[in-house]
């Protein structure tokens, strides 16, 4: 973000606490500091009115990011995303773009209980006009941020709260990930599990497991879930005979149900074995740890599945 508004004095952030406090995950850092309250905006605890002022500054001129800290709460301000920045483009037939990232955070697996863990990124991957990003690593979402800020179309971009603190190298010099391209995370010949978000750092420990057992799993990120690579899921597929879906969201209608569709559509005949799919059980996230890992998937749930598809 810092790299992107020193290029762009149009560029903004707008969010809850994103200023002085620098954001309630503490992502805006000290941006207020450097780029001062016009173009880092505190906003009160009004979700419409987040999206609401984005939107309205999109579509005159700038381009913002607004952040959400909480997905559970993004579905306040639907009417805005879904019913608004989603289909001005085609509304004015091309003559208004809305360059907005939404940015916000989504998962479980830090003990926040079922209204600030759910992960719903199904929801905006069935409304036209909006793009979905859903990074895994650091790399990743340095490049594919950057790539959604100069984007002229609206961005959902979901992070996850359990990778914030995680630790890893990026390349100084300036470099982007187009959208709609997904990246091999582990190269396999056995199986091939396609995991997003936090789930491909659970299915390469287990590929990393499983290794020592002579079982080849091939890891893919789709990384952006609109656009869909289904060219290199398809490719991995028809490489190892067998699909996996791997995602932290509840199974029913998850985006693992549209990617199984894909397969079973285009890629029937390569298939030895049933698509299986892994995601949280159909429950509201309880509070108490042990509770939250019976609901939400587990390694021991990928490392199942593999061996029952083998």
């Amino acid at each position: 973000m810092r790299e992107e508004m020193r290029k762009d004095e149009y560029i903004f952030l707008i969010g809850q606490d994103v200023g002085p406090y620098g954001g309630e995950h503490r992502v805006s850092g000290d941006l207020h500091s450097e780029f001062g309250e016009w173009r880092v905006k505190d906003a009160p605890i009004s979700e419409q009115g987040i999206i609401g002022c984005a939107l309205g500054a999109s579509i005159t001129g700038c381009r913002a990011i607004a952040e959400i800290p909480f997905m559970d709460f993004i579905m306040l301000p639907m009417d805005q995303i879904c019913n608004q920045a989603a289909k001005y483009l085609y509304t004015f037939g091309g003559q208004a773009s809305v360059p907005v990232v939404i940015r916000t955070a989504m998962g479980g697996y830090i003990r926040a209980a079922e209204q600030h863990s759910q992960c719903l990124e199904a929801w905006f991957t069935h409304i036209p006009g909006l793009k979905v990003v859903i990074p895994s690593t650091h790399y990743d979402v340095k490049g594919l941020l950057k790539t959604a800020i100069r984007d002229n179309n609206p961005v959902i971009f979901i992070e996850h709260k359990h990778l914030y603190p995680m630790k890893g190298e990026i390349p100084e010099e300036e470099y982007t990930i187009p959208l709609g391209v997904a990246d091999i995370k582990k190269k396999g010949s056995d199986v091939s599990v396609i995991a997003t978000s936090y789930m491909v750092h659970k299915a390469l420990n287990v590929a990393n497991k499983l290794e020592k057992e002579g079982i080849s799993v091939e890891v893919v990120d789709p990384r952006t879930l609109v656009p869909l690579d289904k060219e290199t899921i398809l490719k991995s597929v028809k490489k190892t005979s067998r699909a996996i879906i791997v995602h932290e969201a509840p199974l029913r209608g998850g985006i693992g149900g549209e990617i199984a569709a894909i397969i079973a559509d285009e890629g029937f005949e390569y298939l030895d074995a049933p698509i299986k799919r892994i995601g949280a059980k159909d429950a509201p996230i309880p509070f108490p740890s042990v509770l939250e890992d019976f609901i939400l998937p587990s390694e021991a749930d990928i490392e199942r599945t593999i061996k029952e598809l083998l």
